[in-house]
């Protein structure tokens, strides 16, 4: 049963193709697993195309039609190569979105006790920060906060903070005001995480002396 969704504001931005392309990817994947956020998406949808029915035609630019037809003179572009995901040795019966097969999937990589990340590159935004988060049964990640929006769907187990517990489905959303320590669920957690303006870890400058 999926009890966390994200917000109004953050499906009317995905709705007007206004949402960053990270965000974008977490959250057609969440679409993926929770039909009353695909019926929602849809009814924004469809308020969209009545406004835009609603809008006075604009006249196009001069030469618009015929730079068109030259532009299906030119040669066909050769398919990109598919992407190199590496083996992550998932769950057994677990599959990734499928919103995650045009992106480039990295090896495993060790951040902590019982925590390991994966890199996401997406080819058509290589800005944007994107991962896979594996965390064993019980343990914590790092206490922080963030710079900006973080988008987080648990694709299998799941974890819990001071704002609630999350499973299979679940997506949670943070921003720079909040600040927590999720911790996985005994089985161990799998997310699709998207950050953006990064992590700010509130113990660095004390550390450091700051």
């Amino acid at each position: 049963m999926i009890r966390h969704h994200p917000s109004a504001g953050t499906l009317l931005a995905h709705a007007a193709g206004t949402l960053a392309p990270g965000h974008a990817l977490v959250l057609a994947a969440h679409l993926q697993s929770c039909a009353h956020c695909r019926a929602e998406q849809a009814r924004l949808e469809a308020t969209g195309g009545v406004l835009l029915d609603d809008l006075a035609p604009e006249p196009l630019a001069a030469g618009a039609f015929a730079a068109v037809l030259a532009r299906l003179d030119e040669p066909a572009t050769p398919p990109p190569a598919p992407p190199r995901q590496a083996d992550l040795h998932l769950p057994p019966a677990l599959r990734l979105p499928s919103a995650l097969r045009g992106a480039s999937i990295g090896r495993w990589l060790w951040i902590g006790p019982g925590v390991r990340y994966s890199t996401v590159r997406l080819p058509w935004a290589p800005e944007e920060n994107v991962m896979l988060l594996r965390v064993a049964g019980g343990r914590r990640v790092l206490r922080h906060s963030h710079g900006g929006v973080e988008l987080t769907q648990v694709l299998w187990g799941g974890f819990y903070d001071h704002t609630g517990h999350y499973g299979p489905g679940d997506i949670g959303e943070t921003d720079e005001s909040v600040e927590h320590q999720p911790v996985a669920g005994p089985e161990g957690c799998l997310c699709l995480a998207a950050l953006a303006g990064g992590l700010r870890l509130p113990w660095l400058p004390r550390l450091l002396g700051g």
